[in-house]
This record gives structure tokens, sequence and C-alpha cells, in this order.
């Protein structure tokens, strides 16, 4: 199961966890946005289940195992640019995604 987080990404979920007193930040899958499914990030203090949880410099990226097949093979990375800052997943499972940047399409 691969999942990889940038430099970037890792330092950003490390300042996020101490600043809101977390462990870790969870990503996962949910259905809908503009173009089927959508990306959700969140807060967590312990892996639940069926989780995954990813490491990379110190931080931790906990993923459910529902939303793990859809995200095999992404990387995590953090985006800081005259457009705005946000957390940015490279699927390459994806076969389409919408201009928010949050949503795609599995074929």
């Amino acid at each position: 199961m691969d999942l990889t987080l940038t430099d970037t990404a890792a330092t950003r979920i490390k300042t996020l966890c101490a600043e809101h007193s977390a462990q870790m930040v969870r990503l996962s899958v949910e259905g809908g946005g503009c173009s089927g499914f959508q990306y959700v990030f969140g807060f967590a203090n312990a892996a639940e289940g069926d989780d995954l949880v990813f490491e990379h410099n110190g931080a931790r990226l906990v993923v459910d195992a529902v939303s793990l097949p859809l995200m095999l093979g992404s990387t995590v990375d953090y985006i800081d640019n005259l457009s705005g800052a946000h957390f940015k997943v490279i699927n390459p499972n994806a076969t389409s995604g919408c201009g928010c940047g949050t949503s795609f399409a599995i074929g």
C-alpha cells in the first residue's frame, strides 16, 4: 500500500497538528464534488480499525481502508504560492478532475 508525503506536506502537517493539538492528519475520499469523489482533510489523535498510517519526517497521515484503494500510488504535496495555499493530491488513478483541485473521477 503506497502513498507518499512530500517534504513540504510533512512540514505543514506537523505545523497544523501542533496548532490543533492533534497527532495526525486524516485524509479520506467521499462521494461528491464536481467530478464524483472529493478529498477530505481533517485531524485525528489515533488510527481506527483498518486505518493505515503513513509517516514522513515525523509527520503522520492516516487513511481509512475504504479510501486507500482510490489513492494508491498518490503523492500528497503542499502548495503555497500566489494562488493560495493548499494540500494537493497527485493521484495516478484519477482519470479526470476539476478546477477546484479537490475532486476527481476514477475511470
